[in-house]
Order: structure tokens, then C-alpha cells, then sequence
């Protein structure tokens, strides 16, 4: 149980308008304390647990590549990169150091790459390093990557916060945490309650990172987070209740950065269940009216999200597709008649409790499927059993809050390629052979006008399979006192890697 001062908690009982209390963000150089949603369940450097792991693991590690403010690749443990032919890339390293005092070296990219690819990797991108063909390092500080197809993409997945590199033979075990090269060290954690970081001293960034330190604490109650943060006892929060966000916004101590780019959808289970039939994803993706989940789950602070999560105004986007799964109870029920359950059927949704917009928009649901014969049991467990139940295909169909892993098209492969291995963001025993051809066709495309048309096809072909029904955009946000400086909400797809900016972040 997390704990949170006596003014913490009186705060929080007043409902949160503006408290009239001093916010107390602390002097320059000191330790930034920063409010997760809620403690990371894994911070395997190469998993993917949620949003409040990655922060912590974008302040201890780092990757060849990384995204800047305005969600484009930039260096990071590499300096440059270039083609090398159809499909190799060659990475030139920085001179960099680990935590344990160690230099960034070739090998260390190539272990770590391959560790990644390897046949009982648990990694998020494993299927994407797997189509790496040879790793070659002709001197400690190159790195020639030859991928067994043209590969534009591999920057981008090197900048993934999922990819960050570790020293060679760092890791012991599947639970090992391994040695990073990032901004920060890790100091010391209380399991389920708090983190501390230190600055590393010896970052590659002349000058960074600004603060001493960050002590990173559990506030699973989002009414606690905001609490804590009206009432000075911690400088900066993620995940801001978007009930709160006016208040903060008002609040002449605090300022809101917030950002649309993660959206509310949902996953289902094609291996057993009701939703091994497409007609049943599709009946279900016409029966909810997504306003309303803006309404109740976002205070409005979001928009309908009606076909594949492709953001309004980006190349990609097209007016048409992006309302194919537009509100439709007489065609969800002409589905359901052909699927052969005229009458409806029983089935159980998985979310989580822990946070409010994955249990609004769970409820809503419920609500919506029983208007058409389809009666919905809730399963809420808390942050950490809904990422196991998820990623061991234990459900039926599920409420998934997430991002595209970048601005690109091939960063929705993650989320809706039903051919990769699974994991906890993406639906279960779906086999999509036409999607993961057409992901492969356009990364090996460099042709921009081309690779428009390869995704225009891809959207059509996932609209119709449905391995992610989009339900709901949402401006996701970050709180923090005024005397924070240089914390960045990114962009779109990016915005879970804010994290990115808290080694220019300093306190007035």
C-alpha cells in the first residue's frame, strides 16, 4: 500500500477542486519526485508492462536510436547511421559507458540483439529482430546490421524504448534487470511502493541529466496522484484523471501538458470463445457508441476512434476508413443471426479497476453488448493481473488502452499483426497471413508513395479481420508544479515515451 501524507489524504477527500495550498516544487539539483500510476510489474529491459515501466526504463537505459520531442528518430547510443546496400545499415557508436564503468562497445549491441531474436526470448520486439540475417563489428565502435529483407524501419525499432541495449552478459536469468548506459542509475526500489535514481555521472550527454536524482512512487488511486500533487508532495504525475485535468489547468501552481495519440480499443481471444468468429468482433464493433466513452471515461477530452488507429491529418489517414466500424445496432445484430446467436450469448470482458478509463470504458461496453443479446461479466484485477491474464490468453475478449509503438504504420504491427508472437497489447491466436505480408511489403518499401498505397491495403484487409476494434482517442496528460522546466508531452504515438525528456527536465 502506498503511503501519502495526512494533507495528501485530506486533499483528497475535498473532491480536488483548487486547494489553496502551496505547491513545493524543490531547488535546483535536487531529486524530482515523480507520481507513476502504478508500480512497474516487470522491468525486464526487453518486455513490455505498461506505460510506468517504460518510464523507469527510459531513465536507466538507452538504445541505438531514440525519438525527440517531435516523435522523430534521433542518435542515442549511436552517432550516425547509414544504408549500407539493399539491406544492411551501418551504426557508428558514440563513445558511451555503462553503469558499471564499462564502454558502449559493438559486442555489446550484437549480444543484446541477439538475445532479443533468440528462440526463448520473451521480448516485445522478437519477431521484428528476427528478421535480422547476420550482426558483423569490424571495430568496437561499428555495428553493420544485415537484415534478410530491406528493412526500412530499423531505426525506428531501434528507438523503441523496448529496445534499449544492455552490456554483454549483463542479465542473469529471465528476471535480470542487466546494466544500461542511461541518464540515471537505479539506487534502490521498495517493491510495490517506490524507485530512486541517481544521476550517472558519466552520461554521454555533456551536461545531462539536469537533476540529481528521481524517487519515482506508486500512486495506483488516481484521486491520491492528483492529491499529492495539489498538495506539493510530489512534482510531477503521469496518467492526470482527465476529471481533473480542468482544475489543474486553472490551478496558477500547476500546469497540464497532454497530448491525443493513445486510444481505448478492444482484443479478443480467436483461439477459443465466441470470438474465434470474425462476424462476432465485427457485431461488437458496431454495437458501441463511442461518444459516449469520450463523454464518461474521458470528460470529452478525447474523440470517437471508429476503424484502425490511424491519426487524423498523418499521410496515412483516409476519412472513409476511419468510420468503418461507425455505430450500427441493426448490422451488429444481422451478424450476429448469420454468426448463428440470434438470440445472444454470454461472455467475459477483461479490464482493470486500477485505472478509471479502462473500467468507464469496460462498463460502457457491458452496457451497449446487452442492448443486443450480449451479456458481459467484468473481470477487474488489478494493473499486474490484467497484463498476466492478457499475455497468457486468458480471456475471452478484453479493453486494451494503449499506442501505435511509433508515428509509422509498421508501429501498429505490434498491436494488430496476429502473426507475431503474443503478448500483452495485442489479441490472442488471431492469424492474420495477409496483414504480416503486407507489414513486411511496405518496411521493405522505401518509396514513400508507395508504401502509402501498401498500408491503404493493409487497413482494409485489418478492418475487415478486426484483430483490434478502435474505440476511443484520449488526450493523455501529465501534471506537474510550475517550477518544473523541460518535461515534454510527445507526440501521437510516441506520447508513452515522454520519459525520453526527463534528462533535460530540471526544478526551478
Amino acid at each position: 500500500m502506498v503511503s501519502i501524507s495526512r494533507r495528501g489524504l485530506l486533499a483528497a477527500g475535498a473532491a480536488l477542486p483548487l486547494l489553496g495550498l502551496k505547491a513545493r516544487a524543490q531547488a535546483p539539483g535536487k531529486v524530482l519526485r515523480f507520481a507513476l500510476s502504478s508500480f512497474p510489474p516487470s522491468m525486464q529491459p526487453w518486455m513490455h508492462t505498461g506505460t510506468a515501466a517504460l518510464t523507469v526504463k527510459l531513465l536507466i537505459f538507452r538504445g541505438l536510436t531514440g525519438f525527440d520531442e517531435k516523435g522523430e528518430v534521433r542518435p542515442e547510443l549511436a552517432e550516425s547511421w547509414t544504408q549500407d546496400g539493399p539491406t544492411g545499415w551501418v551504426f557508428k557508436l558514440r563513445e558511451a559507458t555503462f553503469h558499471n564503468g564499462k564502454p558502449v562497445t559493438a559486442e555489446d549491441v550484437k549480444w543484446t540483439l541477439e538475445q532479443v531474436a533468440a528462440p526463448n526470448s520473451t521480448a516485445f520486439m522478437k519477431a521484428e529482430f528476427g528478421g535480422v540475417d547476420r550482426i558483423e563489428t569490424p571495430d568496437p565502435r561499428t555495428v553493420r546490421i544485415v537484415m534478410k529483407e530491406p528493412t526500412v524501419t530499423l531505426p525506428i525499432w531501434l528507438a523503441s524504448p523496448h529496445m534499449p541495449i544492455i552490456a554483454k552478459d549483463s542479465i542473469e536469468g529471465r528476471a535480470g534487470l542487466g546494466i544500461g548506459a542511461g541518464p540515471f542509475t537505479l539506487k534502490g526500489q521498495e517493491r510495490g511502493v517506490s524507485i530512486e535514481v541517481a544521476k550517472f555521472d558519466k552520461y554521454y550527454k555533456p551536461g545531462l541529466p539536469k537533476l540529481a536524482g528521481v524517487k519515482l512512487t506508486a500512486y495506483a488511486d488516481e484521486n491520491l496522484r492528483v492529491a499529492a500533487l495539489q498538495a506539493g508532495d510530489v512534482d510531477l504525475i503521469e496518467y492526470v484523471p482527465w476529471q481533473h485535468m480542468n482544475a489543474i489547468e486553472k490551478d496558477p501552481r500547476l500546469s497540464l501538458v497532454a497530448t491525443d495519440g493513445p486510444f481505448m480499443g478492444l482484443n479478443f481471444n480467436g483461439g477459443s470463445g465466441p470470438f474465434k468468429d470474425v462476424r462476432l468482433r465485427q457485431a461488437v464493433a458496431h454495437a458501441v457508441r463511442r461518444e459516449e466513452i469520450v463523454q464518461a471515461a474521458f470528460f470529452g477530452r478525447g474523440s470517437k476512434l471508429e476503424g484502425i488507429p490511424i491519426a487524423p491529418g498523418s499521410l496515412w489517414f483516409d476519412e472513409a476508413r476511419s468510420k468503418y466500424w461507425a455505430y450500427d445496432k441493426d448490422k451488429a445484430k444481422k451478424l450476429m443471426a448469420e454468426a448463428g446467436v440470434a438470440n445472444g450469448f454470454s461472455c467475459t470482458l477483461l479490464s482493470t479497476a486500477q485505472y478509471g478509463m479502462h473500467k468507464s470504458t469496460a462498463e460502457i461496453v457491458q452496457a451497449h453488448l446487452s442492448e443486443i443479446g450480449i451479456e458481459v461479466k467484468l473481470n477487474l484485477p488489478d494493473w499486474a493481473g490484467r497484463v498476466d491474464a492478457a499475455g497468457k490468453g486468458r480471456y475471452e475478449f478484453m479493453v486494451q488502452g494503449t499506442t501505435a509503438d511509433n508515428n509509422d504504420p509498421d508501429g501498429l504491427a505490434p498491436l494488430i499483426d496476429g502473426d507475431l508472437p503474443p503478448n500483452m497489447a495485442r489479441s490472442w491466436q488471431i492469424p492474420t497471413p495477409e496483414m504480416h505480408m503486407l507489414f513486411a511489403k511496405g518496411r521493405a518499401e522505401f518509396d514513400p508513395a508507395k508504401r502509402k498505397a501498401i498500408y491503404a491495403e493493409l487497413e482494409t484487409v485489418a478492418l475487415k479481420q478486426a484483430p483490434l476494434v478502435g474505440l476511443a482517442w484520449r488526450s493523455q496528460g501529465y501534471g506537474m508544479a510550475k517550477g518544473v522546466t523541460g518535461f515534454k508531452s510527445y507526440p501521437g504515438s510516441t506520447n508513452f515515451f515522454s520519459a525520453y525528456s526527463m534528462e533535460e527536465t530540471s526544478l526551478a
